[in-house]
């Protein structure tokens, strides 16, 4: 779970240990208010800008060819041909977000800021996308660098050429990013994306999840930060200074009133909303087209335990129109897949209490108390039992953050607890109740839809990166982990005991648990858990009527659209005896039936890549912003295809009666249809006879699987077992100094396409 491994000889201080030697604890806060008045005049803001676009429009040539190569497969497996399929990137920040300012710095062996610019140029030529949006957290974001992110995604576009024929479309919006340590209270992660650019086309200004007045711990006055990022950048260090003169821009920006329509409060006030319904009724104040799209909802690093999309589905946390789409795999972990093992028990006075382990699953609250036991040291036998217990209990209790009962542990302490096993990709500690496959089984029957069903989440399934430095689509290519992916990690080991002693994260006593307190800051600084479970990440496919704007913008409303875990693999799946005028119903589809539905899947792997950038990069972008973005290596497709190996169809039974089991309702795999490994695609066709006959709502998805290829992080944290199947140790892969940052992690994975499922109703149901 925690952290390091053994120190490097004689670490170099980072700048932050430097600047801690200098300005002693004890008298920071005298120094800082002292000289705040005279050094406030001088000190420069230094705000940070949306940085300057480089390259013009990609090359005709590059364009036909993308269309003439998807267009081929299309005809050669006989897929309907009037509609493409593009790729893109729905979930991107800039180093305008908060948690990427902070990962850009020295400490994170940061490369420095990467603003939204750097986000156009690398989606046009490193990673080569169709289509991309910046989302940068909306908490973060002040009235100006808002302004700033409008205008570079205008000139983004500016740069795409015939409106009708873009070679890429820039989608503008932002990260509504909600967390809460009460389960019944915890909502996730949300992405606001609108289809137009002009001033009548999106709000006035992000809205975020919390407002400054709500945090339990105020920041510090406007005056002291500012004067504490002049003593800083006095010292030599600019960087750091940067987010203190961040913080106070932030924190200085006044609050939006609560009792005013969104469209009519002033331009330059932050605006909040603490729920769904709130930003579901702000949203709908403007009266524009929006998709509100959640993703990382399984991700254990902010849900807390027992965390369930039964809370969202209601009428008030779920707007159907809005929510049409779930990014089910990020560069953060996979949510697609659930599990049927319990976070926690409850016993008979409805008291939480840790489980025990099981074949599959070890708990982490149960982990704490062997890391107990081995402490006990000569302790009495019913005391160390005592204290295991409690070891227990307190890990259980301290919800994100169990490890923190004992502050000085690392990974081998901890081994795989909380893991999932056998998940592709999974976020790190996943929270099965949250997963797609989950909300996909809820019926709300309490809540049901006008038309009498149950009310049920209709999500189309996407993917994308979430990532951190402007680079959009980074999962061509399996290279460079620390700077493809979101593996961050404090710089040296000295500065990591420094911010953990500063951020309260010190054991008191080595042979007793403690209460696992961290704060949000923390959080931000605790990375090294995480960064086993950081990838490149995935993309979103659209099968679209053209390459403009509103064609991709419909494809995503009408659900008509899939994911993958990163390569470019091409995917149709389609119901082909729909009750519809063509008799075919496409992936995202909602249909009622009485028939046994049957269907056809097509589909076929992704280029193999060739070393390098194609010859129009270096004609469109100078070597040293080549370098800096792509790290000299771009989406770059040869002429032969990985082989599809096999198509794997999950079935899922949605709720018939409140209180149904969720488990035995999702079949994972339900069918699995081997492909013979044609280079050229596979395809298939398949029925279900329990439709009919079980005369019950089903949902239908498919997974197009790729041969096996190398991949950052595939094996996790390489955990190995013993001859009971019990995890004996692991070997973490840091995104600090403890793993080389040449090591990518590679271990073998069968990347992979989701497609939309496609929802069917019983007629008469």
């Amino acid at each position: 779970m925690s952290r390091l491994g053994p120190p490097p000889l004689a670490p170099r201080p980072s700048p932050l240990s430097l600047v801690a030697r200098r300005i002693s604890a004890a008298s920071r806060l005298i120094v800082l208010t002292a000289t705040a008045s005279l050094l406030i005049a001088g000190c420069d803001d230094r705000p940070r800008e949306a940085g300057k676009i480089e390259g013009p429009r990609r090359s005709e040539e590059v364009l036909r060819a993308r269309a003439l190569s998807r267009a081929a497969v299309a005809k050669s497996l006989e897929a309907v041909a009037d509609k493409q399929i593009l790729f893109g990137d729905l979930h991107v920040h800039s180093t305008f977000s908060v948690d990427a300012f902070m990962y850009a710095l020295p400490v994170f062996s940061g490369e420095g800021a990467h603003p939204p610019a750097d986000a156009c140029d690398f989606a046009r030529y490193c990673a080569g996308l169709d289509f991309f949006s910046i989302n940068d957290h909306a908490e973060g974001l002040s009235p100006q660098l808002w302004r700033d992110t409008v205008e570079s995604i205008r000139d983004c576009n500016a740069r795409a050429g015939d409106d009708a024929n873009p070679d890429m479309v820039a989608f503008l919006g932002w990260e509504w990013t909600q967390t809460a340590t009460a389960p019944e209270k915890h909502f996730g992660h949300n992405n606001v994306i609108f289809p137009g650019l002009g001033d009548d086309e999106i709000p006035a200004r992000p809205i975020s999840s919390i407002s400054i007045e709500s945090y339990e711990q105020k920041p510090p006055p406007n005056f002291v930060m500012r004067g504490a990022a002049g003593i800083v950048r006095a010292l030599g260090y600019g960087a750091y200074a940067d987010v203190l003169s961040f913080m106070a821009t932030l924190a200085s920006s006044p609050e939006c009133p609560t009792d005013v329509p969104s469209p009519e409060l002033p331009a330059d006030c932050r605006e909040s909303a603490a729920t769904p319904a709130e930003l579901f009724r702000k949203l709908d104040e403007w009266k524009l087209d929006t998709l509100v799209i959640p993703h990382g909802l399984s991700w254990g690093i902010h849900s807390p335990p027992g965390a369930s999309l039964a809370t969202q589905l209601t009428p008030a946390f779920h707007d159907s129109d809005k929510q049409r789409l779930i990014e089910i795999m990020s560069g953060h972990g996979n949510s697609e897949e659930y599990r049927d093992f319990a976070e926690y028990a409850v016993n008979d006075r409805g008291d939480r209490m840790c489980p025990e382990p099981t074949a599959d699953y070890l708990p982490c609250c149960w982990q704490a108390g062997e890391i107990m036991r081995k402490r006990c040291g000569d302790l009495p036998a019913a005391e160390c039992e005592r204290r295991v217990a409690l070891a227990r209990q307190l890990a259980l209790d301290g919800g994100v953050g169990p490890d923190l009962v004992f502050a000085d542990s690392d990974a081998a302490d901890w081994l795989d607890c909380d893991q999932c096993r056998d998940c592709f990709k999974p976020a790190m500690t996943l929270r099965p109740r949250m997963s797609a496959q989950y909300g996909a089984a809820l019926s709300n029957f309490e809540h049901p839809e006008s038309n009498g069903r149950p009310r049920r989440f209709r999500w189309g399934f996407i993917a994308s990166t979430d990532n951190h430095a402007a680079r959009p689509g980074t999962g061509y290519k399996q290279y460079d982990r620390t700077v493809m992916c979101d593996a961050r990690g404090i710089s040296d080991a000295a500065s990591e005991a420094r911010v953990r002693s500063w951020l309260g994260a010190e054991q008191q006593d080595a042979a007793m648990p403690q209460v696992a307190y961290a704060s949000r800051l923390f959080e931000l600084f605790d990375t090294e858990r995480k960064a086993s479970f950081m990838y490149p990440g995935g993309i979103v496919a659209v099968h679209a009527a053209g390459r403009d704007r509103g064609s991709i913008w419909e494809a995503l409303r009408r659900k008509e659209v899939y994911g993958t875990s990163g390569p470019r693999i091409l995917l149709w799946f389609d119901l082909v005896n729909a009750p519809t005028p063509s008799g075919t119903a496409p992936m995202g589809a909602e249909v009622t039936m009485a028939e046994a539905p049957e269907f056809e899947v097509r589909a076929a792997g992704a280029f193999e890549q060739l070393p390098g950038c194609p010859d129009d990069v270096a004609q469109s972008l100078s070597a040293e912003r080549v370098h800096a973005l792509c790290r000299d290596e771009c989406h770059h497709p040869g002429t032969q295809r990985h082989p599809i190996v096999a198509i794997e169809v999950v079935r899922i039974r949605p709720q018939m009666r409140p209180g149904e089991p969720i488990a035995p309702l999702i079949e994972d795999p339900w069918r699995r249809f081997p492909c013979d490994g044609d280079r050229a695609g596979c395809r298939i066709r398949f029925t279900d006879p329990d439709f009919a006959t079980a005369g019950r709502d089903a949902v239908y998805y498919v997974r197009a699987l790729q041969e096996e290829t190398p991949a950052i992080n595939a094996a996790n944290l390489r955990t190995t077992f013993d001859a009971d199947g019990n995890a004996v140790a692991i070997v973490e892969c840091h995104g600090g100094y403890a793993t080389p940052a040449e090591d990518d992690c590679l271990a073998p994975a069968q990347e992979r396409a989701w497609s939309s499922p496609i929802y069917i109703d019983y007629l008469g149901g």
